[in-house]
């Protein structure tokens, strides 16, 4: 949920104009992160809580993509870059880990 909350408090200061495209895309993706681990854990099956570890998976991707993008389009500094794709690496190492487990 740090990731969740990380992104709010980042996108908050994007152009208006962003609103409805990239800081809704990278609210949606950040969220998913979370929701998706609680959805596969809750289905009580180790196959399904994989297959839905790698829909996390894919989200972190999704949203690495867009944060790169801020940072080329200048919404966000390189130390926010470094910060956030920091916490995405831990994040995706730790459910790469679950799916091993």
């Amino acid at each position: 949920m740090e990731i969740v909350v990380d992104i709010y408090s980042l996108t908050k200061n994007y152009p208006q104009s962003e609103l409805f495209s990239l800081v809704s895309q990278m609210r949606r993706a950040s969220m998913s992160i979370p929701s998706n681990i609680a959805e596969g854990f809750n289905r009580l099956n180790p196959k399904e809580f994989r297959r839905f570890l790698t829909f996390s998976l894919g989200s972190c991707a999704e949203l690495e993509t867009q944060i790169e993008a801020s940072f080329r389009l200048k919404y966000i500094s390189e130390v926010d870059l470094r910060r956030m794709n920091g916490k995405l690496d831990h994040e995706q190492r730790m459910m790469r880990r679950l799916m091993k487990g």
